[in-house]
């Protein structure tokens, strides 16, 4: 059917739109997020007296790379999953097999979001450096929204597709 191809091509667009909105943000307002980077790199809101905290980092230079990274793994979400959907949309009337090969942009877009905000924000920066001590520099919440839908758009996007009518 292609109104399913249609939706999960607009779902794909969705989330490129998405990826790209937090790159531009946090390319073009750089102070609010590298903030938010250099508070939870340096761990100065976690709970007094962990025993973490020998993990802090505390220069501006590793703040500016992690930042760097942040921003570079948006982007490449937002290209893969851009070109994802471009690659399905060119291939909106073609067979089963010939559409499921055009979602593999889309797969790689979604594995770089994955890592960019699970990894990123709920391994290393939540558990690694105690993100989840902070009442005030925890991102954990928005990560969990951000990549559960990836993964939601990613399982719907991924079944297979009937031949088109």
């Amino acid at each position: 059917m292609i109104v399913v191809r249609l939706s999960k091509i607009a779902m794909t667009a969705a989330l490129a739109a998405f990826a790209f909105i937090v790159t531009y943000d946090n390319i073009i307002d750089y102070d609010s997020n590298y903030t938010f980077v250099k508070h939870v790199l340096s761990m100065d809101t976690t709970f007094a007296g962990n025993k973490l905290m020998y993990r802090a980092l505390t220069s501006p230079q590793s703040w500016t790379v992690a930042y760097g990274l942040i921003i570079a793994g948006e982007a490449v979400t937002f290209l893969l999953l851009a070109a994802g959907a471009l690659v399905m949309l060119r291939h909106l009337r073609g067979s089963a097999d010939e559409f499921q090969r055009a979602k593999t942009w889309m797969i790689a877009g979604c594995a770089a979001g994955f890592l960019v905000w699970f990894f990123g924000f709920m391994v290393v920066g939540g558990e690694y450096f105690a993100m989840w001590q902070s009442k005030t520099w925890n991102g954990q919440d928005a990560a969990f929204r951000f990549y559960m839908t990836l993964l939601a758009v990613l399982t719907f996007v991924n079944q297979r597709d009937h031949e088109p009518a």
